[in-house]
């Protein structure tokens, strides 16, 4: 007897509900509803600490910016975006997908957990090796059209430096991640509020911090033509043995195959970023933007990355990929969808677009602080700073509700897909944005 297509529709309908049922039955804790107060709670500390993490980042570039190696070869400052966003790339997207897996429950069997871990450690290691080499070459081609001239010795440190740190950084970060996530299950907390904060609290400290000593190395033994080129090639030679780590799990194997376009996609946004950088650097009018560009753009990106892995979360857990919830039918959603309609994800947007403000004001004055006024804190650049980044941070939120959505319709993982643009994004805007403050800043003192 022939099928109705009724019958199909009640069919696929009863196999939701029967699944439904199923996570209620198992996972009865995770679905009780958040509010705004408990996600702001679980938010807050981790995003204080990942903004301190940042400011530290800024220092560190503040003082990196004078060295030696970044006064003679200014493409690093290209560079830098795009290996310090390699923690949204990799590590927040690690964090997103091992969440996502945490709270539908792939952790909870020892074999299949372990499983995951490796083959996810081994894919960011991968990624990182190939991203930080293609980074280096992304900056020496930009740094071509704006300098007219290309010295290889200049290359092969760019390279080297970049490769090295990407690896080293990724490494740490990834067992910090998975450190984090399985700590988070273990007491209660939801993982998605809590692992890609402390990735950014991490991420650029430690990728500043390895790619100025790497490079440095590098540039003080730069007579000895062969050791950056070999040890770069070394790092380069280990991808097909993490490859092979990487393929033990079918979903991670997937990623290897169709993965790669966000992370260079998101590469490239990130040096058009650092072109940018690399111009207001340089310009003895804006002292002080190498400290603030780690803090804008890595609030931005750590609060977008929130939201997006609670997005992502949400969607695995009340639906199929190809298929929205009825909450979530619209495909294109207008900015007072995403902030202000009922709904979990609504009030989640509204609580990380409110911390934007006392926690850009906490770590402004703390680089005014710590440099004992060496960066000039006025009420022009303080204001116009604040708008800056309440712009910026809303402008992602909203597209991570439209890009996640996008991404869910056409039957892709938003964890593997979504974080790279948006933090890449996040990075361009910032970087944007703050050079047009300081712009503003010393258009306003000269004219006075």
């Amino acid at each position: 007897m022939a099928v109705t297509r009724i019958e199909l529709e009640f069919w696929s309908y009863g196999n939701k509900l029967r699944r439904f049922r199923c996570r209620l039955a198992r996972y009865p804790r995770d679905l009780w509803p958040e509010t705004g107060w408990s996600i702001a709670g679980e938010v807050l500390l981790p995003y204080l600490v990942s903004g301190l993490g940042l400011v530290a980042a800024g220092l560190v570039m503040d003082l990196v910016q004078h060295w030696a190696v970044f006064q003679t070869i200014s493409e690093i400052f290209i560079l830098v975006p795009a290996l310090v966003g390699l923690k949204g790339n990799l590590e927040m997207t690690l964090a997103s997908r091992m969440s996502t897996a945490a709270n539908t429950g792939k952790l909870d069997h020892p074999r299949e957990k372990w499983t995951l871990i490796t083959s996810n450690l081994a894919l960011i290691q991968v990624q990182a090796t190939v991203v930080g080499f293609l980074a280096a070459v992304a900056a020496v081609v930009l740094g071509s059209f704006s300098r007219g001239n290309i010295d290889l010795n200049r290359i092969a440190i760019l390279c080297a430096s970049s490769t090295i740190t990407a690896f080293i950084a990724a490494l740490a970060l990834g067992l910090v991640m998975i450190v984090v996530i399985l700590g988070s299950r273990k007491v209660g907390i939801n993982p998605d509020n809590v692992a890609t904060p402390i990735a950014a609290s991490l991420g650029d400290l430690i990728t500043l911090s390895l790619l100025a000593v790497i490079s440095s190395v590098f540039f003080e033994h730069i007579d000895m033509v062969y050791l950056a080129p070999s040890l770069c090639g070394v790092f380069l030679g280990l991808t097909p043995f993490w490859t092979l780590i990487a393929k033990r799990s079918p979903q991670i194997k997937e990623v290897l195959k169709t993965g790669w376009q966000p992370v260079l996609v998101a590469m490239t946004i990130s040096s058009v970023g650092g072109l940018i950088l690399d111009k207001t650097v340089t310009n003895p009018n804006f002292e002080g933007v190498a400290v603030f560009t780690p803090v804008i753009n890595g609030v931005g990106g750590n609060l977008v990355a929130i939201q997006a892995s609670r997005i992502s979360t949400s969607l695995h857990l009340w639906s199929v990929p190809g298929v929205l919830p009825r909450r979530m039918w619209q495909k294109w959603p207008n900015p007072c969808t995403t902030f202000f309609r009922s709904g979990i994800n609504s009030t989640s947007a509204l609580v990380l677009l409110f911390l934007v403000v006392p926690g850009q004001l906490l770590f402004l004055y703390t680089v005014h602080f710590v440099q004992g006024g060496h960066v000039a804190v006025t009420f022009t650049f303080t204001a116009f700073y604040l708008i800056a980044a309440v712009l910026q941070v809303a402008l992602l939120l909203y597209a991570a509700d439209l890009i996640v959505r996008l991404t869910w319709r056409m039957g892709l993982d938003p964890d593997n897909f979504c974080i790279p643009y948006l933090t890449a994004l996040g990075d361009l805007l910032g970087t944007g944005l703050l050079a047009l403050c300081f712009y503003i800043d010393w258009y306003v003192e000269s004219r006075e």
